[in-house]
């Protein structure tokens, strides 16, 4: 059985789409069908059914699914324990768009100087959708939000970044007090069903502000370039370089404040990859 089949037959699952599994792998839909029926003949059972556009797993391929993720994670494994450096290459790392330019940039490159063979992907999505992913074991690791809840001890958390949240407003209004720009001033607030965009809620809450809201989405950088264009005030946490603020945004720093995002990476404790993550860990963890 040709392994690159499997990972076929999981993409596919995890797409519904034959198209879009193909274009993950790169490779025609026409070369990805044969696939999957080369493997539906070699095992006799039909896996995947079309329906119209997309396609559904029967329950031959439901049977399926998670032993062949357990297959895969045998055979990451397996060429692990005989690769010079003991790892497996196809690392999976899950990050937020915002750690593209801070923190990631700092962990791909110390992958890339201590283990110049292994190869890496990235995963962007939101925190809650990476850490479900990580569960699933579609990633072998994640740069994220710390999650609100108690994690089990099945994961290893290592926190890499504290980022205190912080008020964006025009510069020109820097000078004025910050309970008073957040209750006069239309608010742009960061996306509340993301584990950052709660502390602003939070923060609101604690100080019985009630803004008057003008927009509402999950990005620091985009909220940011609106604050520029003088549409409004936020609360973000400070997840920018100081070079990249634009002279016309002030950052305000909240007195007596003490809510911040923290960032950090989140592995299985027994991951093949964990000597690396702990390693990173040290290498860019908090003190």
């Amino acid at each position: 059985m040709d392994t690159r089949f499997l990972d076929s037959f999981l993409i596919a699952a995890e797409c519904g789409s034959l198209a879009e599994a193909a274009r993950r792998m790169s490779i025609t839909p026409t070369a990805m069908a044969q696939r999957i029926k080369a493997l539906e003949r070699e095992l006799g059972v039909p896996l995947l059914v079309r329906s119209g556009r997309v396609v559904r797993m029967t329950e031959g391929g439901a049977r399926l699914l998670d032993r062949a993720r357990e297959f895969q994670r045998n055979l990451r494994d397996l060429k692990a324990s005989v690769s010079a450096d003991g790892l497996p290459g196809g690392l999976r790392i899950g990050t937020l768009r915002t750690t593209l330019s801070t923190v990631m940039p700092d962990l791909l490159e110390y992958i890339a100087q201590r283990y110049p063979l292994l190869d890496a992907k990235l995963e962007i999505a939101a925190s809650h959708e990476l850490f479900h992913q990580l569960g699933a074991s579609k990633i072998d690791a994640a740069l994220v939000v710390e999650p609100p809840f108690a994690l089990a001890k099945s994961f290893t958390w290592r926190t890499l970044r504290v980022e205190p949240l912080v008020l964006l407003a025009p510069a020109h209004l820097a000078h004025e007090d910050h309970t008073t720009l957040l209750a006069r001033e239309p608010f742009i607030r960061y996306d509340r069903r993301t584990w950052g965009g709660d502390l602003a809620e939070r923060y609101l809450q604690q100080k019985r502000i009630r803004p008057q809201e003008r927009f509402e989405l999950d990005s620091p950088d985009g909220i940011r370039a609106l604050v520029a264009r003088g549409l409004g005030v936020a609360l973000v946490p400070n997840c920018f370089r100081p070079e990249t603020t634009p002279s016309n945004v002030a950052l305000i720093t909240l007195p007596r404040n003490r809510l911040a995002r923290r960032l950090g990476l989140i592995w299985p404790t027994h991951s093949v990859y964990g000597r690396l993550f702990s390693e990173m860990s040290e290498r860019f963890g908090t003190r």
